[in-house]
């Protein structure tokens, strides 16, 4: 296998998704970005009437497996117009510390897409001496439109209302280094890495010792992307989503995470044991850690009743739902593991 090849196909998958604007309940663009690539590659994909894409690879008809990742991001809607123009804001689970002077597209319902960024209220420091004082979402930012508006009646103009989107630029970069700079890495980079095994499979014919689907969920930052879409008899899930990197944690972003708990709870712990057995038999880089402040689409599928073992994987990725880093190295190493776990045929250990 050359895994350079694999590797740079994740790159280039991982900078496409970045640029396509794609938050919760705003996903149809990439939905079919997504059902087009795998069609490309040789599988049927399928889209969700609830919001996301379902594709087989194939496999033996035993032990089925579903491999959940989401592609939907963090954002923010128009929670009104202000008399000067300028939008106030609701938000969809965005750090606010991480947001301020964040460039931002208001994507309307039915006229066009404008440009923007999010600011303080009397953001200058030559004519606000309280320019340091605590920020809050609902008094005190705001975005300023980059058009010629000063007034609610400029701005309703546009087409701008309530509830349209504002979606933050990414700000995508890899370094000469392989660092991978962008929003939104979790969890499109997981994404990327499963268009990367998905490849794999197709190009050489692999036969899995087990049937392995894929689920691209859309409304993972919202609570619910793993509610539905999994089919009846799996009776396995791997929700591939972002490592956790920081303080007390082993994980770097040159390696792949194995979470044994997070906030909802333990994962289960023959899928956990058969992880690690998988890494070490490959020599994967490999962390388990405990995430302290997290959930996954795995945890939402066995709230809402799925008959399944659960795992978590992903690539290590520090500053989450900030301005997000992560590694080549560690977008491989989660490549290398679900290629070295979905050979395994001692599923029942």
């Amino acid at each position: 296998m050359q895994i350079e090849m694999y590797r740079d196909y994740m790159a280039r998958q991982l900078a496409a998704l970045a640029a396509i604007d794609s938050p919760s309940g705003y996903t149809d663009r990439v939905e079919e970005y997504l059902v087009g690539e795998f069609r490309r590659l040789g599988f049927a994909p399928r889209r969700l009437n609830k919001g996301g894409v379902f594709v087989s690879l194939g496999g033996e008809d035993r032990h089925p497996m579903t491999m959940l990742s989401h592609v939907d991001t963090l954002c923010a809607v128009v929670r009104g117009i202000k008399s000067d123009g300028r939008l106030a804001i609701s938000n969809v689970n965005l750090h606010i510390n991480a947001v301020e002077t964040e460039n931002v597209r208001i994507i309307t319902r039915f006229d066009g897409i404008y440009e923007g960024t999010i600011q303080l209220v009397n953001p200058s420091v030559h004519v606000n001496s309280d320019v340091t004082r605590r920020r809050d979402f609902e008094t005190n930012m705001e975005v300023v439109l980059d058009e010629l508006v000063f007034s609610a009646e400029d701005v309703k103009k546009l087409g701008i209302r309530p509830g349209d989107v504002i979606a933050l630029d990414p700000r995508f970069r890899i370094t000469e280094k392989g660092f991978i700079k962008s929003r939104f890495l979790d969890d499109k980079i997981s994404v990327a890495c499963l268009l990367g095994f998905a490849r794999y499979i197709s190009e050489n014919g692999v036969k899995l010792p087990r049937r392995v689907d894929i689920l691209i969920t859309a409304f993972e930052e919202v609570g619910h992307g793993g509610s539905c879409g999994i089919p009846g008899d799996a009776v396995e899930i791997l929700s591939v989503d972002m490592g956790c990197v920081g303080a007390d944690l082993t994980c770097t972003e040159q390696m792949v995470s194995i979470c044994a708990k997070d906030s909802r709870g333990i994962y289960n712990r023959r899928v956990t044991d058969n992880l690690i057995r998988a890494a070490e038999e490959d020599k994967i880089r490999y962390a388990v850690d405990i995430y302290p402040h997290y959930s996954s689409d795995a945890s939402v599928a066995l709230e809402s009743g799925y008959d399944v073992r659960a795992g978590l994987i992903g690539p290590g990725v520090y500053a989450s739902h900030g301005y997000e880093r992560s590694h080549l190295d560690g977008l491989m190493e989660t490549f290398r593991l679900l290629c070295a776990y979905t050979r395994r045929d001692r599923f029942e250990e």
